[in-house]
């Protein structure tokens, strides 16, 4: 009976990985055409369903469109030629200044002892977070990771308050109580850092679930607001990620999934870790475009980024993106980055997206050096201010212990007398002393 049965062989393991993922290649190589995952130069690469199996992919109600259909190359409006404006390319070029900077200044008050616990850095990334978010409206929403300090500057919070809640200060954009990892801001439509991979792909999902709720049931006709849920390379074997997916394209959610593939999940090799590394293949799996975008080139990311977010405020549904980059330092301050090819990692420095903006701007003579420096001079004052009022703010008080932990205040954390327990002297009897 078995002998009737034929299965596709895996193909075999190579158990001696080299240290590189391509040793004898150089990474973002424009002439390699095997490929378009690894330094694709093309704007995009986009991939769309087979037509084959018609009577399942028929019961759709609406197929994966083309490239040419969903990211349209546009001519320009002008002899220029020029992918953005002077203002534009300053608003760039400030934000991706601004991440650079407050990561930099992060780094040393940690390690000055003024940051605790895991501090994760997005030096290298800032292309992404830039090009993206910049284009949100405040109503828009944002679903961050770990990595979310430059998340929530792009999105508006103002330098002071994420430095303040790295502090662990009451004037953190949380009162101190989520620090580095849990960065949430409800004015500014941040909702929140997630420190275990995956969760917040969920929370993402409902927020564009309730965008599209608001529109078609409650009749808001005004709310075509976008949801941008990022993650990175090591969350796209969860489950999660399939399951968000799925419902995303079945109900036509107004959510742009950003892969921030930086080809590494702490200390493991993307291209070891799952069966097809290309992520953005995934997305047509599920009825959706699936796109690859060089995420080392705000301009490239910018125009993908732009294509995305109108789709799903058009009502479209969902895009799955995936943004190639690479993180300049360890996985977090306490990683010694040891495990990365030391080739690599200058290959990529040597690639810096605000070399590569600043490069742009100054050939098309959209602004000057004069200019750029005073841009520079503006960020590094901004943060030095923030360090100054994060160290000079207050601790959150003790009461503040069990605020945002109990559903009924009244239960455990408020006494009788209507104070909180932990005010009472004999709170912490039998107990190291809080």
């Amino acid at each position: 009976m078995s002998s009737a049965l034929k299965f596709a062989q895996p193909l075999p393991v190579n158990t001696t990985v080299p240290r590189s993922r391509h040793e004898n290649k150089p990474l973002f190589d424009p002439l390699r055409g095997a490929s378009s995952f690894l330094g694709s130069t093309r704007k995009l690469s986009l991939i769309s369903v087979r037509k084959s199996n018609k009577a399942n992919v028929g019961q759709r109600q609406s197929a994966v469109v083309a490239v040419s259909e969903v990211v349209k190359e546009k001519k320009p409006k002008s002899s220029s030629n020029l992918l953005i404006t002077k203002a534009e390319g300053l608003e760039l070029y400030e934000d991706m200044i601004l991440g650079r900077s407050f990561e930099d200044m992060c780094a040393q008050m940690y390690y000055k002892g003024k940051m605790f616990g895991f501090v994760h850095l997005y030096n290298g990334q800032e292309a992404v977070s830039t090009g993206f978010i910049k284009l949100l409206k405040k109503e828009d929403c944002v679903v961050s990771t770990y990595r979310d300090h430059v998340h929530a500057l792009s999105k508006g919070v103002p330098a002071r308050a994420v430095m303040s809640e790295l502090f662990g200060k009451a004037t953190g954009c949380c009162r101190g109580q989520g620090g580095s990892m849990h960065m949430f801001s409800k004015e500014h439509n941040l909702l929140g850092g997630f420190a275990f991979i995956g969760e917040g792909i969920p929370v993402a999902t409902g927020a564009a679930f309730t965008s599209k709720y608001r529109r078609e049931v409650l009749k808001e006709a005004d709310c075509d607001h976008v949801t941008l849920a990022f993650f990175g390379d090591g969350t796209c074997n969860n489950g999660q990620f399939f399951e968000c997916l799925n419902m995303a394209a079945l109900w036509k959610l107004p959510i742009v999934f950003v892969v921030e593939n930086n080809l590494w999940a702490i200390g493991m090799s993307h291209e070891r870790a799952t069966s097809d590394p290309q992520i953005y293949k995934k997305g047509p799996a599920f009825g959706m475009p699936g796109v690859h975008v060089d995420g080392m080139d705000v301009l490239k990311v910018r125009e993908v980024a732009s294509e995305a977010i109108t789709r799903a405020r058009r009502g479209e549904g969902p895009t799955l993106v995936e943004c190639e980059t690479y993180r300049f330092r360890g996985h977090s301050l306490a990683d010694p980055d040891e495990l990365r090819n030391p080739a690599e990692k200058a290959h990529y420095a040597a690639r810096d997206p605000i070399t590569a903006l600043k490069k742009y701007i100054i050939e098309n003579s959209l602004a000057s050096e004069a200019e750029l420096k005073a841009i520079e001079k503006k960020i590094d004052e901004e943060v030095e201010e923030a360090v100054e009022f994060a160290d000079a703010s207050p601790v959150p008080h003790r009461s503040q212990l069990l605020e945002n932990v109990f559903a009924d205040p009244k239960g455990f954390g408020i006494g009788p007398d209507g104070r909180y327990r932990c005010e009472d002297p004999k709170f912490t009897e039998g107990t190291a002393h809080v």
